[in-house]
């Protein structure tokens, strides 16, 4: 399967932006897919996931902040992004995993398939 992430930008502290992810290759049903970052200097991090059964669940630091939703039918899977900090500031990347159970999600090892990230930027 193939990722391709895209939405990245440049915007100001406050305000929101939407990262999409497009899959190919693969049924988008099958897999738990999740979005990382990684930031300059530091390991990459998990932020959100999202099960074949549409449960999520984030990292703390963007709980009621950024939501992530999949669309199977387009093959898609969205991160919205809202009231973004410069601590944000982040190359992001999508992935999926067919093999990773519940408790592996926030674990980027349990990951198979990576996107190439889209950069993300937030000017204090």
């Amino acid at each position: 399967v193939q990722l391709q992430a895209s939405g990245g930008g440049l915007v100001q502290a406050g305000e929101s932006l939407t990262l999409s992810c497009a899959v190919s290759g693969g049924t988008v049903s099958r897999y738990v897919m999740g979005w990382f970052r990684q930031a300059p200097g530091k390991e990459r991090e998990f932020v959100a996931s999202i099960s074949r059964s549409f449960s999520s669940r984030y990292v703390d630091s963007v709980k009621d902040r950024f939501f992530i939703s999949r669309d199977n039918a387009k093959k898609m899977v969205y991160l919205q992004m809202n009231r973004l900090s410069p601590e944000d500031t982040a190359v992001y990347y999508c992935a999926a995993t067919q093999t990773a159970i519940n408790s592996e999600y926030g674990n980027r090892n349990a990951y198979q398939y990576w996107g190439q990230g889209t950069l993300v930027t937030v000017s204090s």
